[in-house]
């Protein structure tokens, strides 16, 4: 499979939008496109769109939730901190033994969103730029836009992976804040633990002052064997820092949970930026089971890996070819404008990605639900790209 290189850099220097004192403005959004009157008339229509996991959180993560409503839901009429069962300080160590950290290393966010606006936040400005990749998810260049730091967009490589050689030339010029989205959406594309290392060193030598972020939102999905977390690298190395969530694979996006791992002293400059208190009850009780819930985490693993491997498996015999999905979401050239297949896919029930320039011509990505629910969507899926669902099967 052969790409064009896209090989543009966008820099942006926004003046005269003020800047926030607080870490976390809400983005206002309209209503999403699929959420038409006629997909919500459909009794059961398959949410392929968001990237969420189909299962929910474990067992166990729903019984320490339920538990702390307490008799008439008592439990939650306090705010989190008064009881230790669901403190924030509780959850910290609870992720910290999980990882082999000290609680010091560990700061929390409502979900991985607010961890990454704080970076924005507290390391980017109209003089030191944001290096980001396009397309990749995009929270952290909204973020910059929204307060009036400058940005630099770097087009993918060929294999539409992040480019990073190119990457690491633009934070050579001064960046204040680098985001690596590894495994990345919305392409599923991943890169092995040396080519990440090998990048974090070139940019941290020619730029000392410059700050990594490592978004392992989906760290959980990937099965490349070359694959490795950077939270040791952030734990030791005081110009990383490692961004988790708890609304993939722990199946809890309606929850808000997440964190970031980093050199204490990171997480010490990053505070003053951070808005306090922003977590629920029932997130925290359920998140502090679940980050140590390590064999529900692998059987999700499994369960997604087959599902995903089905899907990527009916497109390929359709002849149409996806990328290495690293992920819970497939990439893949329908050969079909985003906005015709999602349409399509849509009025038969099944809501899949937005567009994601400047692959939207021929690119979809599509969330992978369970079993079930992907062979009820490849039949739809063949019905709009007008194709025989049994000979792609």
């Amino acid at each position: 499979m052969s790409f064009s290189r896209r090989a543009f850099v966008k820099t942006v220097g926004l003046g005269g939008v003020a800047a926030f004192s607080g870490s976390y403005i809400p983005r206002t959004y309209e209503l999403p496109e699929f959420w038409t009157a006629e997909l919500l008339a459909q009794e059961r229509p398959l949410l392929l769109h968001n990237n969420e996991n189909p299962a929910g959180p474990g067992e166990r993560a729903l019984a320490a939730a339920r538990s702390t409503l307490g008799e008439g839901g008592v439990g939650v009429g306090r705010y989190a901190m008064s009881s230790p069962e669901t403190n924030e300080a509780g959850l910290r160590r609870a992720i910290a033994d999980r990882f082999g950290v000290a609680p010091g290393n560990v700061i929390l966010g409502l979900g991985s969103t607010q961890v990454l606006r704080t970076a924005v936040q507290a390391y980017t400005s109209s003089t030191k730029p944001l290096v980001t990749a396009t397309p990749t998810y995009e929270e952290c260049t909204q973020y910059a836009e929204l307060i009036g730091s400058a940005f630099t967009e770097i087009g993918l490589n060929d294999k539409m992976q992040l480019d990073l050689d190119e990457m690491a030339a633009a934070a050579r010029e001064g960046a204040g804040l680098v985001f690596l989205n590894n495994p990345n959406n919305p392409t599923a594309t991943i890169h092995g633990e040396d080519a990440v290392m090998g990048f974090i060193d070139d940019v941290l030598t020619a730029s000392p002052d410059t700050t990594i972020l490592v978004d392992e939102a989906y760290h959980d999905y990937a099965t490349d064997p070359n694959h490795r977390s950077q939270i040791p690298t952030a734990v030791k190395n005081p110009r990383v820092l490692a961004a988790r969530t708890f609304s993939k694979a722990h199946g809890m996006a309606g929850f808000r949970v997440g964190f970031g791992i980093a050199h204490e002293d990171m997480v010490q400059e990053l505070m003053p930026w951070h808005s306090r208190m922003t977590l629920n009850t029932l997130g925290i009780a359920a998140a502090k089971v679940s980050i140590l819930d390590t064999g529900r985490l692998e059987a999700e693993s499994v369960r997604n890996t087959e599902a995903r491997q089905f899907t990527i498996d009916w497109f390929k015999n359709a002849g149409f070819d996806a990328t290495d999905s690293q992920t819970n979401f497939i990439f893949v050239n329908t050969g079909m404008a985003a906005q015709e297949f999602r349409d399509g896919a849509r009025e038969n029930g099944v809501a899949v990605g937005r567009n994601f320039p400047p692959y939207e011509k021929d690119w979809a990505r599509i969330s992978i639900g369970t079993m079930d629910e992907m062979r009820q969507a490849v039949e739809v899926f063949a019905k709009v790209l007008r194709i025989n669902a049994t000979a792609a099967a």
